[in-house]
């Protein structure tokens, strides 16, 4: 019997529904179907019943999984691991991000890599606004997901995995907040925040390039940044996710009409480029494409 034929048993067991466990394992339900047929024809007896309303067990069906699950599970892991060290993918990989939405993406892609790589161990490493690129310069994190280019020629960067509106964070009573969008002109109106430590490589990393505008009071982290915000010291682009992940009362979100879109990319310095790296880069690709939006809900 063929691995795929256990690994669609094994998934049908646990949907109950062919266009569901067909939807799972990105075939065809046909595919399911005859599979499951060809599983039955060998061993001699129906595995499933299958009606109009429901798919269910059958007593041998049931047996054939209590049989089969642990030991696939087991081969499954083994395998994983042999190939995690034939590629080098062990020891462990240290992940940066900025925001609730961004850790909770990360953490569904470590996930997905760790169930591939179990010999590799990631750690999730919180970055702050004014951090920009630093901890990969200075060796604390290995990889960064951030929101545009990183403008660095030292540094090596992911195909976009994903775009994201622009949306501009204002105090609840900021004229603006009465508005359906503004644009990126409207922004030499107020004071813009800026992260601290300042420098143009942050400035490209949190925001779409703005130019010749006044800057407000510097901020480190996102709670300092709508703080600020929502005690009327200035405005600050930022990703359409926070209108979700960062709502507060005092704090008003208006999207910007011609900003520039946010390109979600991973980073890393070019000369510390790893097999870890390059299958954590696969594993965010294959996230965004197999899964939902990464950040709106």
């Amino acid at each position: 019997m063929e691995r795929r034929d256990l690994e669609i048993f094994l998934a049908l067991a646990e949907e109950l529904h062919f266009g569901r466990t067909a939807e799972r394992l990105h075939v065809s339900t046909a595919r399911v179907s005859q599979t499951i047929k060809h599983i039955e024809r060998r061993i001699g007896v129906p595995l499933f019943e299958r009606t109009s309303r429901q798919v269910a067990l059958t007593p041998v069906g049931r047996q054939f999984d209590a049989d089969v699950r642990l030991p696939y599970q087991q081969i499954e892991a083994g395998i994983a691991r042999a190939v995690a060290a034939g590629r080098g993918v062990t020891g462990a990989l240290r992940v940066g991000f900025v925001g609730t939405a961004i850790g909770q993406f990360i953490i569904s892609v470590a996930d997905r890599f760790s169930a591939r790589y179990p010999e590799c161990e990631v750690h999730i490493v919180e970055n702050r606004y004014a951090d920009g690129t630093s901890q990969l310069h200075n060796e604390e994190i290995d990889v960064l997901l951030v929101g545009t280019t990183s403008l660095e020629d030292d540094l090596a960067e992911s195909p976009v995995l994903f775009h994201e509106q622009p949306v501009l964070a204002v105090s609840s009573r900021h004229p603006f907040a009465r508005r359906t969008f503004v644009t990126v002109a409207d922004l030499a109106r107020d004071k813009v925040l800026v992260p601290r430590d300042f420098t143009h490589e942050v400035d490209a990393l949190v925001v779409p390039p703005l130019e010749d505008l006044r800057r407000g009071p510097s901020f480190s982290t996102i709670q300092e940044m709508l703080a600020l915000i929502g005690a009327g010291k200035g405005v600050f682009p930022v990703p359409e996710h926070a209108m979700h992940y960062d709502a507060r009362p005092d704090v008003a979100y208006v999207p910007i009409q011609d900003g520039q879109p946010f390109g979600w990319r991973l980073i890393w310095r070019a000369s510390a480029e790893s097999a870890r790296i390059r299958a954590f880069v696969q594993a965010a690709q294959d996230a965004v494409e197999f899964g939902a939006s990464p950040l709106i809900p």
